[in-house]
């Protein structure tokens, strides 16, 4: 029985697996750049002269602003290459941003954001693992449905690995036992990051069904009125506002009654809400590095614009009740906002060996149903369906990295030549995507993944070179951030040029010495005169 078991929750791993395999590895590789996607931006944009605005400037611009009719806007309080404008908003039913600053002179200037498209293609493959391209919400609910299979596949693996997980693990036995191998770094990848997966498919399965949840909620529980409680125990509960003109604390004042609130809560943006009119609030957001915080951009507090009070704590980290914490933790532990950059390089490894985890399930599957020689000189014809997951895999995988490396060196490319790029992104990467599975079906798996390793690199490479080329050049049309968060890009780019190029040779090695049976050769992949031609 104990064996029937075992079989039973193999064939279940095995499966969901394979069926969830390569969405899962595009959205760990792209998630594992996501944690960077704020410098992957700065590295991407153009330099814009930077606007610092000393805070006693700041009400003058507030002012300024609300003048011209705008209510809804941000207010930063740190300028960097990131983030150069002091003042920004977003018009209804327009796709860019708006700026505000002083000039040389004081006077007031406005304009258009020209941001780049780069971390939100990287984020919307995370989320969505480009299943449907341009529908954010039907993505992230087919993520939903491939957590669970996840899931499953999780529980199974260490269900299947418990027998011999004393004996096995930090087990990897290299040799000519090809499948012995893969199998030993497929287990201890599953198992050293067991607690990173299973917070991230727990996580993924609320962002994904929290919608539908809700929506389920307000027609059996709530009658359709889930969100007038929602707006009845919501931050800004008992502010009634209006139409009429208002006078608002200025931005000292505001910082010292958020300051008087949380001590330790130090304060990057304010962004006003109704502002200059009757019932205007301010959120606060800020970081305070001793606690877990619920985004990347740390927590948020809510105040009262003409007074100062108080209208919401529950988001500042460290207070608020005990289940508002928990599910910042929650949170926290997905996009890895806590703990500062080791935390950040921590995740960002763990998400590259996630997308190793299962490229490796794959090359189970194909060599657990590989056909094998029986007799000298004789070779089977390997199954249709290894001969396909060969090639999805490697077409996949490897279209997926050089997609994005195309797609992020273009910012900085296309923009030398005058060609515009903020829509190019997106379909730069779907472009290469479907051309890379497309050559990997026609080339053959052990081919495909030789060619593709190089393009790889070569696309990567396009990275720091157009960086290097704008450090050595002054004339060059590109540009570079001379800032540490900007090299760190470009040197993890090389790094990364470096282990494809790597991979490439080391996989030309290893489909010369593999076994003629197999779809991983370069000598023979199934055919008699292939055999002859070898020879």
């Amino acid at each position: 029985m104990r064996s029937e078991m075992i079989r039973l929750y193999k064939g279940v791993h095995t499966w969901t697996g394979i069926l969830t395999g390569m969405a899962l590895f595009i959205a760990f590789y792209a998630g594992a750049l996501t944690v960077f996607k704020a410098p992957l931006n700065g590295w991407a944009e153009p330099p814009a002269v930077r606007s610092l605005l000393a805070l006693d400037e700041a009400g003058r611009l507030v002012e300024q602003v609300v003048a011209m009719g705008v209510t809804d806007f941000t207010l930063h309080l740190q300028q960097n290459p990131q983030r150069p404008w002091p003042l920004t908003w977003q018009p209804r039913g327009e796709s860019e941003q708006r700026y505000a600053r002083f000039d040389e002179a004081g006077l007031l200037e406005t304009g258009r954001e020209q941001p780049t498209a780069v971390g939100e293609l990287v984020d919307l493959l995370h989320q969505t693992a480009g299943l449907v391209p341009g529908d954010l919400e039907i993505g992230i609910t087919l993520m939903g449905v491939v957590s669970l299979f996840y899931g499953l596949a999780l529980i199974s693996g260490v269900v299947v690995l418990l027998p011999t997980l004393v004996k096995d693990f930090f087990a990897v036995r290299p040799g000519r036992n090809r499948k012995r191998f893969w199998l030993d770094s497929h287990n201890v990848l599953g198992i050293v990051s067991l607690p990173f997966h299973l917070v991230i498919m727990l996580s993924a399965l609320v962002f994904a069904f929290h919608d539908p949840i809700y929506d389920l909620q307000d027609r059996l529980v709530y009658g359709g009125n889930l969100q007038q409680h929602w707006d009845a125990g919501g931050p800004l509960a008992g502010l009634e506002r209006g139409p009429e003109p208002a006078s608002m604390l200025s931005p000292q004042q505001l910082l010292t009654h958020a300051r008087q609130a949380a001590p330790h809560f130090e304060p990057h943006t304010l962004t006003y809400l109704h502002a200059g009119k009757r019932g205007a609030s301010v959120i606060v957001r800020g970081l305070d590095e001793r606690y877990p915080q619920r985004t990347v951009e740390g927590g948020l507090l809510v105040l009262v614009a003409s007074t100062g009070a108080i209208l919401n704590d529950s988001y500042v980290p460290g207070q608020g009740p005990v289940w508002d914490s928990l599910i910042s933790l929650f949170f926290a532990l997905h996009f890895a906002s806590f703990g500062g950059y080791w935390v950040d390089w921590g995740y960002f490894l763990l998400g590259l060996a996630g997308a190793a985890l299962f490229y490796t399930g794959n090359l189970l599957w194909i060599e657990t149903r590989r056909r094998r020689a029986r007799q000298a000189c004789q070779q089977p014809e390997q199954t249709r369906a290894s001969r396909i997951l060969g090639a999805l895999s490697v077409g996949v995988c490897l279209g997926c990295v050089t997609g994005i490396s195309l797609s992020l060196a273009s910012a900085k490319w296309l923009h030398g030549w005058g060609l515009p790029s903020q829509n190019w992104h997106i379909t730069a990467y779907y472009l290469v995507f479907l051309a890379c599975v497309g050559w990997a079906l026609w080339r053959g798996a052990a081919r495909a993944a030789v060619d593709l390793l190089g393009l790889a690199a070569l696309a990567t490479l396009l990275i720091p070179l157009a960086s290097l080329l704008a450090w050595f050049w002054p004339d060059c049309p590109w540009w570079v951030h001379r800032d540490w968060t900007s090299l760190a890009v470009d040197l993890v780019a090389l790094l990364g040029v470096g282990l494809l190029a790597w991979l490439a040779r080391f996989t030309v090695r290893r489909l010369h010495a593999a076994a003629p049976d197999g779809i991983w050769t370069l000598t023979a992949i199934g055919s008699d005169k292939r055999v002859e031609d070898a020879r």
